[in-house]
């Protein structure tokens, strides 16, 4: 029975692609129906496939040996690569939440 409460229902393939039309361009999250999860920017959509630029992180290691600022932990660095997916692997796509502060962020007036 817990598993049947929290199991989500499957999008319809053209209610799914109304939805990547909407999220053109825009950073998602996306669900597959096998429970795995990415975050990445809906590039192209055709009739059967949407096609996102899939985040990776990649360590600084990877990028450079050589360390030329200090022993200070690095940089998170993104590499993003180009993955198709079929409308019917999906379970759910949701625009990422970005945080910002309010303006301005300043302790003293900006006219000084």
């Amino acid at each position: 029975m817990y598993h049947q409460q929290h199991q989500q229902e499957m999008v319809h393939p053209e209610q799914f692609k109304q939805m990547c039309e909407q999220y053109m361009n825009y950073h998602v999250l996306g669900e597959l129906n096998d429970g795995t999860q990415f975050e990445g920017i809906i590039v192209s959509i055709n009739q059967t496939n949407v096609t996102i630029l899939v985040a990776e992180d990649v360590d600084e290691q990877q990028i450079t040996m050589n360390r030329q600022f200090g022993y200070a932990p690095g940089r998170r660095y993104r590499r993003y690569r180009r993955r198709t997916y079929p409308f019917n692997l999906f379970r759910g796509l949701f625009l990422y939440p970005f945080f910002y502060p309010s303006y301005p962020n300043y302790g003293y007036p900006y006219y000084y």
